[in-house]
């Protein structure tokens, strides 16, 4: 079976791209499963239940998130009752929505997702390792196909739940930094790494934002309004290929396709 996982969908432009690129992109990749992370998708920090019912309907099958997924307190009354957007799963349990699903693709095939979230440089949250074996765990009674979506800062931190969780998921691919790596790699007991898959957002821009005020900010260490750019998006995101019975990974290639608006 075939995985499209997108990087972080930033504001408008990143919801036009996906809502113009997606469909085609899973006809012609032969898609059966796609991810995205969701948490930048509002104004570019956020997400709201009019952005989650609008990504659903563009094609997408599960939205994952990370340290900003409550800036919009709007997304309190969707995350109790749908499944598909996730919370990172070491946050605390008295904390809404759930870190991990089983889902079903049109052929009946069942796909687990986790979304775990680091601790270098973020929020002090319990142990991505311990949360996320936790729901390997559970996940494995049903199906052995799970991606992870590590929401995190340091590459050192991805890179050692990838070895981790080596043989035990299909893949497990980083977010958050917006920027793109070239270490895709099937690790040795099958499973799909990528340090960052990168975002959906502007090309010409910081992470998504505008330049300018990027800049000022570094400059005086003021606070600065920081505004989505504005131009020709890029889709960032990978394939992976993954085996359905024993759900290790033949393939994971990255992709970038433009969007002019």
């Amino acid at each position: 079976m075939r995985i499209l996982f997108l990087g972080d969908i930033v504001g408008r432009p990143g919801r036009d791209a996906v809502k113009r690129l997606v469909p085609s992109l899973k006809e012609e990749e032969n898609i059966d499963f796609s991810i995205a992370n969701v948490e930048n998708a509002a104004g570019g920090s956020g997400v709201t239940p009019e952005i989650v019912k609008e990504l659903l309907e563009a094609g997408l099958d599960c939205l994952t998130s990370g340290d900003h997924i409550w800036r919009k307190k709007e997304v309190y009354k969707i995350i109790h009752d749908e499944p598909r957007l996730l919370k990172p799963a070491n946050y605390p349990e008295i904390t809404p929505g759930k870190g991990s699903g089983i889902f079903l693709t049109q052929k009946g095939i069942k796909v687990g997702v986790i979304n775990l979230q680091g601790r270098v440089f973020m929020e002090a949250l319990d142990c991505p390792f311990r949360a996320g074996m936790r729901e390997v765990e559970k996940i494995l009674k049903e199906t052995p196909i799970i991606v992870v979506d590590f929401h995190a800062e340091a590459t050192s931190e991805k890179e050692a739940l990838g070895w981790y969780l080596d043989g035990l998921v299909s893949a497990v691919v980083g977010t958050h930094t917006h920027v793109p790596t070239a270490d895709e790699k099937i690790l040795p007991k099958g499973t799909a790494y990528l340090s960052d898959v990168g975002m959906v957002g502007p090309r010409d821009s910081i992470l998504g934002r505008k330049p300018a005020q990027i800049i000022e900010r570094f400059i005086t260490q003021m606070p600065t309004r920081f505004d989505i750019a504005e131009g020709e998006v890029e889709l960032q995101a990978v394939v992976i290929e993954i085996e359905e019975k024993t759900g290790r990974a033949h393939s994971i290639r990255r992709m970038v396709k433009l969007f002019y608006g």
